[in-house]
């Protein structure tokens, strides 16, 4: 299997977001007024979990997600246990950031930079996930939590050293959950890269900072 990415990544932002960005949505989102209550109900509950508020305008990803119902449905679900879930807040969104810069996804690494901040994340924090595990400045979790992601992105599998760190902060709960999660949102980055996912105007996409 390949070798984690500890540290730093050359990114060509312009090339990379012009190939999963760029020429507009393969497949269009559905109008706010042609979806239901429920499921508006649904995408408000995650984005509670997310510490933001209730909307009647759904995010265009959800309203692309949508016209594929027996998925949508659990999908919202699953993102609502995840953010609702064992894992502390920061750390489930130290962990996305390095997801969504590895997958090289635009829409997940913008989207996440706003919410890991109203989850706790410093702006140096977000800044420091661009260099990495291996990055001077991290606690022994936090250093952790990224080399877990690292590993699970380039190996399937997390390292005895990493897995025996988390193990001393983390309960069962915990390190059951996060590999599961990391695996979700390598899965969601997959699938705006591939549907390409407009970003929204707030979000400059693996440009962002903080």
């Amino acid at each position: 299997m390949g070798k984690p990415e500890t540290g730093s990544i050359a990114i060509d932002i312009a090339a990379r977001e012009a190939h999963v960005v760029g020429r507009g949505p393969r497949i269009a989102p559905r109008p706010n007024e042609e979806i239901d209550r429920e499921a508006f109900d649904l995408v408000n509950k995650v984005r509670a979990g997310a510490g933001a508020g209730p909307t009647d305008d759904m995010p265009v990803y959800m309203r692309i997600m949508v016209k594929h119902r027996a998925l949508f449905e659990p999908n919202m679900v699953l993102g609502d246990t995840l953010y609702n879930g064992t894992l502390p807040a920061r750390e489930r969104e130290l962990a996305i950031l390095r997801c969504g810069l590895l997958c090289g996804a635009p829409f997940e690494w913008g989207e996440h930079v706003r919410i890991g901040q109203r989850c706790g994340l410093t702006p140096d924090e977000i800044n420091r996930v661009l260099d990495g595990s291996s990055a001077p400045g991290w606690n022994e979790l936090d250093a952790a939590v990224l080399a877990g992601a690292e590993e699970l992105i380039a190996d399937h599998a997390l390292s005895d050293a990493t897995w025996d760190v988390l193990a001393r902060y983390w309960d069962e709960q915990q390190l059951i959950e996060f590999p599961f999660m990391v695996g979700q949102y390598v899965a969601i980055a997959y699938v705006q890269n591939s549907l390409r996912v407009p970003l929204a105007d707030y979000n400059p996409g693996l440009s962002s900072r903080p």
